[in-house]
């Protein structure tokens, strides 16, 4: 069969050829990309190369072919809208046929795809130009589903037509919907706000107090978008067929041989010379411009992570930059919304980011397929917004009881890559933590280590944090190809021994989780919070494809990381000990929700010995916590808010009818006030809570570390001496082969 495959691959090269004609190539006089040389030599040595070095050792073969096939398509059409059936009975032939063609640099099947794609896209525009002109009835009961990337593509033109229909009515009536409802509201608050409680916005935009949902190309006029519905649908097609069609032959080959890289795990890529230019943003992406993380989804670029000390996270309208937005369009202060639909990551990227003080606007898409715009002064991250903080937390119980606990707060694991301490830069969260430690010590009956939107950062702070709560031992394991590896805490100094809570959420990642696992498997800490933390495991090199830098670069995954219990922390992250949701639960967040997502798997367990055993403990926790709860009015608002969620990102449809979507939008805009009002604080903590905090998961945490302290009788760590003789013992035995 393989001799055969050359002649098999040209025939359906033919039959790809003949679909791009029959779309209108032919007539409509559009150039088509074609590979360059190097791009071939970059697709044989990229096909090298990955099998080699990925972590999984996986062979480039026909199952790794299938998914990259699936992987392309997704990366061109994510909700299955443009190309049709036929275009993909036509495309089976290469299903199982990459593999070979990487290895001899043939490049015929993406180029091809993409020429296809785009004389579609050409035809969807065409067609939505006519149904603006024909208009729409919104009286009639109809729906449309948004959520397509499970579903079939279209049988034929006919039902692509109605397809479009839905779509192109739903964007239209979206539009219209959230514009006549701000605009309205507008002319409520106005009458209602004095100049001063007006003046109080300061320097934002009258567009960025508004949550209209963002079109390419609004030009804000008094905070009211400037364009009709109609204009807004034509100017957001137009605009993605110029993106498409100024992609060059470099995008093309990116977006291909990253849908095969991702074929092994969703953090493996292939990055192209330019791609690599803007590598430099902290190894995944951060913008040091507005302050956020982002990755590919669907066609555009999904926010990761808010970083602490950003604009983004500085930002406390209630229109602000949130985890699981996907920015869809980006402008440059006044100037027109580009559509970012389709881009490469990086350059998305090069348009957010620019000059310290400038204003970016970004056209939002959060849960519900709501769209709105968010408008940022770029900036720095602030390196002490990042820094750990601290207090003490007075929480009152009944009969007039308060007792003392301490909540340190970690945004990140930061720290100088320097080891001496004297560097006047040198920064460590380690040290910060310790001396607020130092400084609550004597005051508190216990600790709350909260990690909840904490992505990771230093391997090394995280290994050292951990020893400030154990007296020495193994912290993390890391397998590589070949060999497996122990990161050990080897000074036996404990900074705090009292009894010790984790708060964790679906963000808390990588070096959030290598800490909660830790102290989890020594038994050393209750772990509250979502019902796991965000599950990626994996760690990632960079490796130049060869000595021609034209042939760009290979991102893979190298190693992974392991719980000193044996089990990975990839996929499943860290299970909380005592669930208390966050809206986060409910959200496509956490490495289970990504696509061909890395297996979990496990390794020998390290040689440790847990300082305490929690598990007995765990029911009374839960149970005494699930009473408290039950009638607390404010925890219940909270669930609320979680709930509502819940239930926005499981629908899969919208209605077309205009009265329905109003109510819809209205009650949308009245749920997420309530959320935002629950995050600012709300309403002072009622008798019983505690005082300084009105962070409700916070305030029952706490509640559980009062009962952990009980159990425990105050102390989680026993005191004991710390001879030399025992490090010296357990290092020989680690280490010792």
């Amino acid at each position: 069969m393989r001799v055969c495959r050359p002649f098999i691959r040209s025939l359906s090269a033919l039959a790809i050829a003949a679909l791009v004609r029959s779309a209108g190539a032919a007539s409509n006089g559009v150039a088509r990309l074609e590979p360059q040389d190097h791009h071939r030599e970059a697709a044989r040595q990229f096909a090298r190369m990955l099998p080699v070095s990925h972590l999984l050792q996986k062979p480039l073969d026909d199952t790794i072919s299938a998914q990259a096939w699936t992987n392309y398509l997704a990366a061109l059409d994510y909700d299955r809208s443009y190309f049709r059936q036929a275009d993909i009975e036509a495309l089976l032939p290469w299903r199982e046929r990459l593999d070979d063609a990487l290895r001899e640099g043939d490049l015929t099947f993406p180029f091809e795809v993409f020429a296809l794609f785009k004389e579609r896209m050409t035809e969807r525009c065409d067609v939505v130009e006519k149904l603006l002109d024909a208009g729409f009835d919104f009286g009639a009961n109809e729906s449309y589903t948004w959520k397509r990337k499970d579903a079939p593509w279209p049988a034929d033109a006919a039902a692509q037509d109605e397809l479009w229909r839905l779509r192109i009515k739903n964007e239209y009536l979206g539009y219209e919907v959230a514009r006549s409802f701000d605009a309205s509201n507008r002319v409520v608050k106005s009458a209602s706000q004095s100049p001063a409680a007006t003046a109080t916005n300061g320097t934002a935009s009258a567009l960025a107090h508004t949550n209209a949902p963002a079109a390419e190309g609004i030009a804000p006029t008094n905070g009211v978008p400037s364009l009709t519905p109609e204009e807004f649908v034509r100017k957001r097609y137009r605009q993605l067929q110029i993106v498409i069609a100024d992609s060059d032959a470099e995008w093309v080959l990116q977006r291909f041989l990253s849908s095969v890289a991702a074929a092994y795990d969703p953090h493996t890529a292939y990055m192209a010379p330019a791609a690599m230019e803007d590598f430099n943003i902290d190894m995944n992406l951060s913008l040091g411009g507005i302050g956020a993380v982002l990755e590919p989804e669907d066609g555009a670029a999904k926010v990761r992570e808010i970083v602490p000390g950003g604009p983004a996270a500085r930002d406390t309208r209630d229109i602000r930059l949130r985890e699981g937005d996907k920015i869809i369009g980006v402008g440059q202060d006044k100037a027109p919304i580009e559509d970012v639909l389709h881009l490469p990551l990086t350059q998305t990227v090069r348009k957010i980011r620019g000059k310290k003080g400038t204003r970016v606007v970004l056209q939002v898409s959060g849960a519900g397929d709501i769209t709105r715009l968010v408008d940022l002064v770029r900036d720095d991250v602030k390196l002490e917004e990042q820094a750990a903080t601290g207090h003490v937390a007075r929480v009152a119980f009944t009969g007039g009881v308060t007792r003392a606990f301490g909540v340190i707060r970690l945004p990140a694991f930061y720290g100088s890559m320097t080891q001496n301490a004297r560097d006047p830069l040198f920064r460590s969260c380690t040290r910060d933590v310790a001396g607020i430690l130092t400084a609550m010590n004597d005051e508190i009956e216990g600790l709350a280590l909260d990690l909840r939107g904490n992505g990771g950062g230093s391997l090394r702070e995280a290994v050292d944090l951990t020893g400030r709560f154990i007296r020495l031992g193994p912290v993390v394991q890391v397998r590589e190809i070949g060999r497996i590896h122990v990161l050990p805490d080897r000074d036996p100094a404990v900074t705090f021994r009292k009894p010790l809570v984790v708060l964790v959420n679906r963000i808390s990642a990588s070096a959030s989780e290598i800490v909660a696992a830790a102290l989890q498997d020594y038994g050393r800490a209750v772990i509250v919070g979502d019902s796991r933390t965000h599950g990626k495991g994996s760690v990632q090199t960079i490796m130049p494809l060869g000595s021609d830098t034209r042939w760009g670069s290979l991102k893979v995954t190298c190693a992974n990381y392991y719980r000193i219990s044996g089990g990975s922390t990839q996929l499943r992250g860290v299970e909380a000990d005592l669930v208390l949701p966050s809206p986060l639960e409910y959200l496509d967040i956490g490495e289970d929700k990504l696509p061909n997502a890395m297996p979990w798997t496990q390794v020998p367990p390290a040689d440790f010995r847990p300082v305490y055993d929690l598990k007995p403990l765990l029911p009374a926790l839960v149970s005494n916590c699930q009473q408290r709860l039950a009638t607390d009015a404010r925890y219940a608002n909270h669930l609320r808010t979680v709930e509502h969620v819940r239930a926005v990102s499981q629908r899969t449809t919208l209605p077309l009818e205009r009265n329905a979507r109003l109510q819809q939008f209205a009650a949308e805009r009245a749920l997420r006030q309530a959320e935002l009002e629950e995050e600012d604080g709300g309403e002072p903590a009622a008798p019983g809570k505690a005082a300084d905090d009105s962070d409700p998961v916070l305030d029952a945490a706490l509640r559980v570390l009062a009962d952990l302290a009980d159990m425990q009788q105050g102390v989680s760590i026993q005191p004991g001496s710390d001879q030399p003789v025992e490090v010296q013992e357990w290092l020989r035995r680690i280490f010792t082969p």
